[in-house]
């Protein structure tokens, strides 16, 4: 019942009383004044007791409104499923046995512990020269008519020093270090500088422009080496390291991976064997010669060049010379003195679609063989239209692969070439001949044999005594071609087809790769005193 109508009820029910019995009795009077306070106090607590009660359920009601208003957004997710754990990635591909999905993160630093030691600094220089023009040109002429010879360019002008500096990697323990040949192309003296720097004057042993490979030797003992790693079996994505002194950043290590194999550079000058391992590891200036190492410090790469902007940080790919070819090339020169090549005799292509359409072959890769030369020692073995797809059980996608195998190769070796002829599969065993010189050159311990001609360096008493800076001594003459051109015992060379001889290396070059059917070389007489020319034929 409400509490007005509770009070209510009370002043109707006791009014009546007092007003009947107003004078009788004060003591009534005053019990029933004392219930009435007491019912008012009553009333007036269950008032204060009821408002409690009122504010504490408002309360309630509000704080759950609230707490349901800060979940909502809890109520829109939709309903999450249990699912079982997945398949390991590893087992649901399918990989090589031994090969991991997920392979820890690389750690380079062994493979840059093992390689940096092993890699050399290189300075070579070459001095000011005194260089003759022989040839006039038709203007000269034309001026040298009517105001004689003043008006001539000199005939003799001075090239100034020049300098070259690069990278090389120590081969054997005893100073054998490979290089490229240009970082030392013309040099008249090298210097090399180790991991802990100490210094050596290098000699050439040789230098072959076709691969760029050169050949140094340095007396000492006990040096650092890497072991040669297999190119062949490299992977395109296997990790890398450039080790070099770029910009003379000395024993710089840069990574990166193998970003394709077998790789034919368009504008690579005078290279005749190309098979680049390309890579994206920074390389440049500098770097040339240096080593291209894997994850476990194994060489398996010279680094020779770059392709890319001119801009100031690398932003090009990198190429190097595989560790097969270089083997092949280093060892050719300890042993022998020169490159020993293979003869194939043929002129070859990289197939195509529309070569493989035309011979009806499903196959788009390989080498395509469009002429056999009449002096390949293959003429009755290879066919013109052949595709070649393997050699020795490895795969030829391209000429590039081809010319890496044939350059890999020796005199005698035998490969099994497997090839389409006429849309059939076929196996041809192929022996393989030492390719003819233009010349027969052996190069050995500083001494030259070319065609029954032996030629030495001069040593330097020899050259003060005749004011000379180069030059080599014809040691002896036997019957050949030079015997032929009128060369005597005791003589100087000192120029071969117009220019300068510095010593028997640099000779046996110009010999190498002399492409005319003959050559002027300049002699002197020791004891005359005379200077005198002499034409060398061979026949091409």
């Amino acid at each position: 019942m409400p509490l007005v109508f509770l009070v209510g009820q009370l002043h109707e029910y006791t009014h009546p009383s007092l007003r009947v019995q107003g004078n009788n009795n004060c003591k009534n009077t005053k019990i029933k004044i004392a219930m009435y306070e007491r019912l008012n106090k009553h009333a007036a607590v269950k008032k204060l007791l009821g408002t409690a009660v009122i504010v504490i359920i408002g309360l309630s009601l509000g704080a759950l409104y609230a707490r349901k208003k800060s979940l909502a957004p809890v109520t829109c997710l939709q309903q999450v499923n249990i699912v079982e754990s997945a398949q390991p990635l590893q087992d649901r591909l399918s990989l090589p046995e031994g090969k991991s999905a997920l392979p820890a993160l690389p750690d380079f630093t062994y493979a840059a512990k093992v390689a940096t030691p092993a890699v050399v600094y290189i300075h070579a220089s070459q001095d000011s020269k005194i260089l003759k023009r022989e040839a006039i040109t038709p203007l000269e002429q034309f001026f040298k008519q009517f105001f004689g010879e003043g008006l001539l360019i000199p005939k003799e002008y001075e090239q100034q020093p020049q300098v070259s500096k690069g990278s090389g990697v120590i081969y054997t323990s005893n100073g054998y270090i490979i290089t490229n040949n240009h970082v030392v192309e013309g040099a008249d003296q090298i210097e090399v500088t180790l991991h802990d720097n100490r210094c050596y004057k290098a000699k050439l042993v040789g230098a072959d422009p076709a691969t760029d490979l050169a050949l140094l030797k340095i007396e000492a003992s006990n040096l650092s080496t890497l072991v040669l790693g297999n190119s062949d079996k490299l992977e395109v994505g296997e990790w890398v390291l450039a080790v070099g002194n770029p910009f003379n950043l000395y024993s710089t290590v840069t990574k990166g991976i193998v970003s394709a194999k077998s790789r034919h550079l368009e504008d690579s000058g005078k290279l005749g064997i190309q098979s680049f391992i390309q890579t994206d590891a920074a390389i440049n200036p500098g770097n040339s010669g240096g080593a291209l190492v894997n994850l476990y410090g194994e060489l398996v790469g010279i680094n020779t060049a770059i392709y890319g902007n001119r801009s100031a940080s690398f932003v090009g790919y990198g190429f190097a010379i595989p560790s097969s070819l270089v083997k092949k090339v280093a060892d050719d020169f300890i042993q022998y003195g020169a490159v020993q090549r293979v003869l194939l005799g043929v002129a070859i292509r990289d197939m195509n679609a529309e070569r493989a359409e035309k011979l009806g072959l499903k196959a788009t890769t390989g080498v395509y063989i469009d002429t056999v030369q009449s002096h390949s020692p293959c003429t009755k073995l290879l066919q013109k239209e052949d595709v070649i797809i393997q050699i020795n059980s490895r795969p030829v996608y391209n000429c590039a692969d081809l010319q890496e195998i044939i350059g890999c190769s020796k005199p005698g070796d035998q490969l099994v070439v497997v090839l389409y002829r006429k849309g059939k599969e076929k196996r041809v065993n192929l022996l393989l001949e030492k390719a003819p010189d233009v010349i027969q050159i052996i190069l050995k311990n500083n001494i030259l044999k070319a065609e029954g001609a032996t030629f030495q360096n001069i040593d330097e008493k020899t050259k003060a005594k005749c004011k000379l800076t180069g030059g080599v001594l014809v040691q002896e003459v036997t019957k050949g071609k030079f015997k032929a051109a009128g060369l005597k015992k005791g003589y100087i060379v000192l120029a071969f087809d117009k220019q300068p001889v510095k010593g028997v290396v640099d000779l046996a070059e110009m010999i190498r790769n002399t492409r005319t059917e003959a050559v002027l070389i300049q002699v002197l007489d020791v004891h005359t005193g005379e200077v005198s020319y002499l034409a060398v034929k061979w026949a091409k």
